[in-house]
């Protein structure tokens, strides 16, 4: 007797038109991935322009991934129902108008009202596209090679943004580099369209209010206890606001274990290989977003170089990564994923560890890391993704999608808020201000590095340059403290992935 299984849309091999379909497909991501990161290049002109706090500018990159983060399931849910095409046609308009709002952002404060509003439309983009992939690439090995593609342009973007950042910056002023999501989006507005087949959920659950309010609840007071750890230590107000995030994260799950069409599957985490898989996309991104933090300052404040030599530093991290997650698929094709992901994530170690041995003094070894932190990033997040997608039914795939790409935008935000958090913390109880700088500008110094380095150019002398010296060695030895935490967070994610993914390669439920 035939196998009906061999009668669905698995055998059913894509033409050229699906394979532009996927690249009409990975503009979106590119364009919140590039997002991601841009901002890290920029932050020393706005510094001097905006003249923002120390948690402002934290919250300059984070309100937009948290804004995303927090909206991701809930566009999956819209998506589901309106259609996924309608979801990315509409927050692709969206983020358009919204980025020449930042571009032209007088103050800091409206320059992060302006990021949230990116996160919105952003969250409209992201969680169609996987969706639409699945639909899209029905044969298996097809999926495999497009879902590699995908999560290498994400990996990719991470690095690409600072890149894109420095090369708009060393020709225009720092809003230009809101402006770069304008020609990334025209032709995507046209192709898709075109090219790429409106997809719904054929039975999709109602959209739920309260666990949209409850899952920004949950995530809001979490992310900002951690800044203000960050900025001012633990207290009463960070121990409340975790007990509140968790609190509320506590009634989202109970509220959808009883909603009869829950807004998300909580059954989807009690099978063996997807929550180990989004737990290691987590903090594989929460280690590259925090190294792309720091190193974007280090090698425009410390070393002196211009935006876009700075972001050409970074090339050869691009490319490693889109290496290591294309090259990755043949084989995993053979390996374990318990075997792969931990292997892969070996490289991100040793990256890490190279920046703690150097202490970030040595540019070429610096660059080196970054390349070999890169190609353990892009293969483990290639197998990642994969596991994530193919261990969900078909009809949950939105849902999976939106779950594999909160744990991205999540670990951007933890990246830079844990990470970031951490180094602002050791820069400013190890900075020792010289004598002879005034004491505005030795609080502006205490702030932020762009804000000593602005300051020791104000005061001049031996002053200002024993300042730059000083600020210099207490960012770096945060730099070597950050990297030996960001090293420890990558073994986390292979412990998680040897322990937690099965022994075999994981079956598709297409």
């Amino acid at each position: 007797m035939t196998d009906t299984r061999a009668l669905a849309p698995t055998t059913t091999r894509a033409g050229w038109r699906a394979w532009t379909a996927l690249v009409a497909l990975m503009l979106p991501v590119l364009l919140v991935s590039v997002d991601n990161t841009v901002l890290t290049f920029a932050l020393p002109g706005i510094a001097a322009d905006l003249a923002p706090t120390s948690a402002q500018q934290l919250w300059m990159i984070d309100a937009y991934s948290l804004v995303l983060a927090g909206l991701l399931v809930t566009a999956g849910s819209l998506g589901d129902r309106f259609g996924r095409r309608r979801m990315l046609l509409i927050g692709a308009s969206g983020f358009g108008i919204v980025s020449v709002l930042a571009a032209f952002a007088p103050t800091a404060e409206l320059l992060i009202a302006a990021r949230a509003g990116l996160g919105v439309f952003g969250a409209m983009l992201m969680p169609s596209t996987l969706s639409l992939l699945r639909t899209i690439f029905t044969d298996r090995d097809q999926r495999r090679l497009a879902l590699a593609v995908w999560a290498s342009m994400f990996s990719a973007g991470a690095a690409l943004g600072p890149i894109l950042g420095g090369f708009i910056l060393e020709h225009f002023w720092w809003g230009a580099v809101f402006l770069l999501a304008i020609p990334m989006l025209v032709p995507m507005l046209i192709l898709v369209p075109l090219l790429v087949p409106e997809s719904r959920d054929p039975r999709p659950g109602p959209v739920d209010l309260t666990s949209v309010a409850l899952s920004m609840a949950t995530m809001v007071p979490i992310v900002y206890g951690i800044k203000e750890i960050a900025v001012h230590g633990l207290s009463g107000t960070t121990a409340v606001l975790f007990a509140a995030g968790g609190g509320f994260g506590w009634l989202f799950v109970r509220r959808q274990l009883r909603l009869p069409v829950p807004m998300l599957d909580m059954a989807l985490f009690r099978r063996p290989g997807f929550s180990g898989a989004v737990l290691v996309n987590l903090l594989s991104v929460t280690a590259l977003v925090g190294f792309l933090y720091f190193v974007a300052q280090h090698l425009q404040l410390v070393v002196g170089l211009a935006p876009m030599i700075a972001g050409v530093m970074l090339l050869p991290g691009m490319a490693a990564m889109i290496v290591g997650g294309i090259g990755v698929v043949p084989i995993a094709r053979r390996y374990s994923p318990r075997a792969v992901i931990p292997a892969a994530l070996a490289f991100s170690v040793a990256g890490y560890v190279m920046v703690a041995w150097s202490g970030a003094h040595e540019l070429g070894v610096l660059i080196a890391a970054f390349a070999v932190l890169g190609v353990g990033i892009g293969a483990a997040e290639t197998v990642a993704t994969e596991l994530v997608l193919t261990r969900a039914e078909p009809e949950k795939a939105g849902a999976a999608s939106a779950v594999s790409e909160t744990a991205y935008e999540v670990g951007a935000v933890l990246g830079t808020s844990i990470l970031g958090g951490i180094l602002t913390w050791w820069y400013r109880a190890t900075l020792d201000v010289p004598v002879g700088v005034p004491e505005e500008l030795a609080f502006a110094s205490r702030e932020t590095l762009a804000g000593a380095m602005h300051a020791a150019e104000t005061v001049g002398g031996v002053a200002g340059e024993a300042l730059r010296q000083a600020a210099a060695v207490a960012f770096d030895g945060g730099v070597v403290v950050t990297s030996l935490i960001g090293a420890g967070l990558v073994v986390v994610a292979g412990v998680i992935a040897a322990t937690t993914l099965g022994r075999h390669r994981e079956v598709d439920r297409r």
